[in-house]
């Protein structure tokens, strides 16, 4: 599994593009969507929404669990991947293409989000 090295992540499995006009995307790690199992159902935020960094804001159910989701940053929520509304598997066929769950307009980063390298040692444990 290879984590793509120009996102950032976070302890709890998200992944992070960097701002684009003020705008990220974020989805879960391709090592959070096989620790799922075969997700089912998702539940993201609504357009419009405040997001707190760490703080959840959906959830994933799987054929195994339900997971929370977590943002990675602290913003407003200004696109919602309805596709994967629509066939959650996307989030376990491509996390980091098709898979992404929500772009948001960052107000605040923390400064504890890793690199690729950071996050591959995290998970290796």
């Amino acid at each position: 599994m290879s984590n793509p090295t120009q996102l950032r992540y976070s302890k709890e499995h998200e992944w992070l593009t960097a701002a684009e006009d003020g705008v990220s995307t974020v989805g879960i790690t391709e090592h959070a969507a096989n620790a799922l199992g075969d997700v089912v159902f998702v539940q993201l935020p609504e357009v419009g929404d405040s997001v707190t960094a760490g703080e959840t804001c959906g959830e994933l159910e799987s054929t195994k669990s339900v997971s929370d989701l977590y943002s990675p940053v602290s913003g407003e929520i200004t696109e919602v991947n309805e596709d994967v509304v629509n066939d959650p598997s996307l989030v376990n066929s491509a996390p980091f293409e098709g898979g992404w769950l929500f772009k948001v307009r960052v107000t605040d980063e923390p400064s504890d989000l890793l690199t690729a390298a950071e996050y591959d040692a995290e998970i290796a444990g």
